[in-house]
């Protein structure tokens, strides 16, 4: 636990600094992603590849879009080399999320353990974690929020409903 202490206090210091990407505004025409965190191979693959199919078929239904915005879903596979789960992998994925300018949301790992881990990193970077439900459930959740929120800040519009 001594060990990862300081990897996780640099992990939150990163999402720090890098939380107010996205807030500028989304111009129309503009990308918005929805990250998908789930083991996709090993042991636990199915589920994560029904929680990612979810996603890209919420996404599918709302045509790809939202308001004015292009609504693109990236799945990233939460399983280390055993084919379960890690928290390094966890960690790893929610970070990518807070790096990209264009997230709106990150669907959370099946795993309410594995959630806990990615949740402080994307709280501390106003990124919607959206856990719990299905792929389809969590996108259309975050379809809603854009669409009832304000569309040019589509980040913090997810993340205030979600919140």
């Amino acid at each position: 636990m001594n060990r990862l202490l300081p990897v996780l206090a640099a992990c939150l210091l990163a999402a720090l600094l890098v939380s107010g990407c996205g807030e500028e505004g989304a111009e129309a025409g503009a990308r918005v992603t929805i990250y998908v965190s789930a083991p996709l191979h090993g042991a636990e693959a199915a589920a994560g590849r029904r929680l990612c199919a979810g996603a890209r078929e919420g996404a599918s239904r709302a045509g790809d879009e939202v308001e004015d915005l292009k609504l693109e879903v990236v799945c990233l596979d939460a399983a280390g080399h055993g084919g379960r789960w890690t928290l390094a992998k966890v960690g790893g994925n929610a970070r990518a999320a807070t790096e990209d300018s264009t997230a709106v949301a990150y669907v959370g790992e099946p795993d309410p353990q594995a959630r806990k881990q990615s949740g402080p990193i994307l709280d501390a970077a106003g990124i919607a974690a959206i856990g719990g439900v299905s792929g389809e459930d969590a996108v259309a959740a975050a379809i809603a929020a854009i669409r009832e929120g304000d569309a040019s800040k589509p980040r913090a519009a997810v993340f205030e409903a979600e919140g």
